[in-house]
């Protein structure tokens, strides 16, 4: 029996997700839901025939969907995960899991009692080159110094994507989820502060949010690091794509030749692309000079951003058919959001947030 898969939100990640279910065989797309014609659009280029809705809860009335792929802007998350979920579906959904860490906390309560598989797009834990990344960077030593930053230069349609993004969250929530999670896998320890700042660099997003954060966390085994995230036609592509860490034994860098060129910030593909990974061994000889030269480790299993999310949505099939323990997925989900909402705090209050 194939499972029966209802997509909701065709914009640029439910695009993907839905080629994934349409590639793969052991699911089968009963249903199409957007309030605007990007389900047409997505309805013709996957060949045509998939029911339409504009209305989500009428679509999972009509299509009595196995499972539920959301990928809405957030502020819908919490209410239709939970409406799903409640409805006896899995659910895959898209980061954040909600725009509260209450409401997240609640998602994943109700996962819990009906017992329904529960899948977060954390798409960088699906990336062989972020997991060898991680990997590499476990082997520095420690204290860990990461430092981080995705600036997007946004134009025309993804403009209009942010925009409606930061009605409900800032760019450093949004996207920051992410790179906190990479930082705890990195250092698997724990914040214990961060301290944040931003700016509002236009007058097209609500008075009380800002395009531009950076925020920096201390965690408890010493390690620190901070994240910077901008979007809009004003951003800078100068340095807006760093992936960088140092430790007491040497430091690994993500070496995106396409990712990092000027034009390609706010492109999706270049967004997770890594293709090399550059390490340098701090190892010194009696003269202070290197014993060994930087090397290069090059990554030949390098993903696009279709392919990434068929393999989270393989994952997803993985966890329902194998009934998967999601309780650390989720408690990492949850978690970063945590530190991610008392980041966006520091901004507002200028001040310090313990955790």
């Amino acid at each position: 029996m194939k499972i029966k898969v209802l997509v909701v939100g065709c914009g640029n990640m439910g695009v993907s997700h839905a080629l994934a279910y349409h590639n793969l065989d052991a699911f089968e797309i009963c249903g199409l839901v957007s309030t605007g014609r990007s389900k047409e659009a997505l309805n013709e280029r996957l060949g045509g025939g998939y029911p339409l809705f504009n209305d989500y809860f009428e679509a999972l009335k009509v299509t009595q969907p196995d499972a539920v792929c959301i990928s809405t802007y957030p502020d819908t998350h919490e209410e239709y995960a939970i409406v799903a979920l409640e409805a006896g579906c899995h659910v895959f959904l898209e980061k954040p899991i909600a725009d509260t860490v209450e409401g997240a906390e609640r998602v994943v309560a109700t996962a819990a009692r009906v017992n329904k598989k529960l899948v977060v797009g954390y798409i960088l834990r699906v990336h062989p080159s972020w997991i060898k990344f991680i990997e590499v960077a476990q082997g520095l030593g420690k204290p860990l110094v990461m430092r981080m930053n995705l600036n997007q230069q946004s134009h025309g349609y993804m403009w209009d994507v942010h925009r409606n993004l930061m009605k409900s969250l800032s760019p450093i929530v949004d996207c920051g989820v992410h790179y906190i999670d990479v930082m705890c896998q990195m250092t698997r320890s724990k914040p214990v502060w961060v301290s944040a700042i931003g700016a509002r660099l236009t007058d097209d997003i609500p008075e009380g949010n800002y395009n531009y954060g950076q925020l920096q966390i201390r965690f408890e085994d010493g390690s620190v690091g901070w994240y910077e995230a901008g979007w809009g036609p004003m951003m800078s592509e100068t340095a807006y794509f760093v992936k960088d860490v140092i430790g007491p034994q040497g430091c690994v860098s993500i070496a995106g030749r396409n990712a990092g060129t000027e034009g390609h910030s706010d492109n999706v593909d270049a967004h997770s692309k890594a293709e090399s990974l550059k390490v340098h061994s701090a190892k010194i000889d009696e003269k202070n000079a290197f014993v060994e030269e930087d090397r290069w480790i090059d990554l030949s299993d390098e993903p696009d951003h279709n392919e990434l999310c068929k393999r989270e949505q393989e994952y997803f099939l993985k966890a329902i058919q194998e009934d998967l323990d999601l309780t650390d997925h989720w408690n990492d989900a949850v978690y970063s959001l945590k530190v991610a909402f008392a980041c966006d705090e520091s901004v507002k209050t200028g001040e310090v947030v313990r955790l």
